[in-house]
């Protein structure tokens, strides 16, 4: 099968099968475009949907996400993951806020260029909101022209790359490239899945070198499997009378970055160290509270948290890195999944302990 037949089998298959109601194809601008790419990446459509209807909710076009502050976007992505995705997306608002003139930049090198988009990203918003012709390579289609053409070798080899790349710019067409595009991702994500492909309803099936010889689990080259390690962490739950604990913003690369946690000692020596240093009238034990399990791509994290009561303010308070979040009155702010459960656990429990006391 050509590349034209390709292109044609798609599109038709598209038509009968493809997903036509998603929340980002009404009214395909590329701000509403740009906005589902990014959540999208390594994040799976069911999860993305309410993410995608609140984040348009609160901020409608490009200009009132640049003019909000990082921290209700933050507050608005948590749970979803990957938070570098959310701070690329303010930051590069700003900038099409202040040099474009809150419009999307005409020139696809120019959208390229902005943080968190690159070369498939603004294909994609091109293709998708203005029809033009700009191929992509996400990875749902970086798998099906990988089995469908029987390239060899993995995503981080230059060659192999390239040769994508051709592939994917070959089978582009000239019309209905926004029809094409959706069709070829659609395809990826509900057919041609990484793992148990559903070759017996692909529209491509008949021409496909990888189920013609049956290494569709050869396509693409697997990744070098990793050993998935365990850290143990204990976080500090500084409380005072009020309901109000410290947090701290943690730094800006690394897990989490951006975000406000709790304070996290290697020991739990250690954050009994830091309460009776550093918080006013503290508790000389904290008191250990269920263990929390997070899993991350690559390791697992295991939280011990530890309550203590205290008093007044932390004298190592830094107003910029540092805050007393009042659990019964939240502020909008971006916290780690785990962190927010525990949080509004803790606001649930003394809630049900002071209805008992009185």
């Amino acid at each position: 099968m050509s590349a034209a037949a390709v292109t044609a089998a798609l599109i038709e298959w598209h038509a009968r099968q493809g997903r036509h109601d998603l929340p980002w194809q009404r009214d395909r601008t590329p701000y509403r475009v740009w906005v589902s790419e990014i959540m999208l990446q390594q994040t799976q459509v069911a999860t993305v949907i309410p993410y995608y209807e609140r984040f348009l909710q609160r901020f409608p076009t490009v200009r009132a996400l640049a003019d909000a502050p990082i921290d209700d976007v933050l507050h608005l992505w948590s749970g979803l993951g990957y938070y570098a995705r959310a701070r690329n997306m303010h930051r590069a608002s700003v900038r099409i806020r202040d040099e474009f003139g809150g419009e999307f930049p005409p020139r696809f090198a120019e959208l390229a260029a902005l943080p968190g988009i690159g070369r498939s990203t603004a294909g994609a918003i091109l293709a998708l909101s203005r029809g033009e012709r700009f191929p992509i390579l996400d990875g749902n289609v970086r798998r099906v022209l990988s089995r469908y053409f029987a390239v060899q070798g993995g995503a981080s080899n230059r060659a192999v790359s390239d040769r994508l790349w051709r592939l994917a710019d070959g089978c582009t067409p000239h019309a209905q490239v926004e029809v094409y595009t959706q069709a070829i991702m659609d395809l990826g994500a509900t057919v041609c899945t990484r793992h148990k492909p559903l070759c017996a309803y692909c529209p491509l099936s008949e021409g496909c070198v990888a189920r013609r010889t049956g290494r569709q689990h050869e396509f693409p080259a697997p990744r070098p499997v990793r050993l998935r390690r365990t850290r143990e962490v204990f976080m500090l739950v500084a409380m005072r009378e009020d309901g109000s604990v410290l947090l701290e913003r943690r730094p800006e690369s690394g897990v989490w970055g951006g975000l406000w946690c709790l304070p996290e000692f290697d020991t739990a020596s250690a954050a009994s160290a830091f309460a009776r240093q550093f918080l006013q009238q503290a508790q000389i034990e904290p008191q250990p509270l269920g263990v929390v399990e997070h899993a991350f791509t690559h390791f697992d994290l295991v939280i011990t948290p530890l309550l203590t009561r205290c008093a007044g303010g932390a004298t190592v308070m830094d107003a910029p890195r540092s805050l007393w979040y009042n659990i019964h009155i939240p502020a909008r702010i971006g916290l780690p999944a785990p962190v927010k459960t525990l949080l509004e656990q803790l606001a649930s429990r003394s809630l049900f302990d002071e209805r008992i006391a009185g």
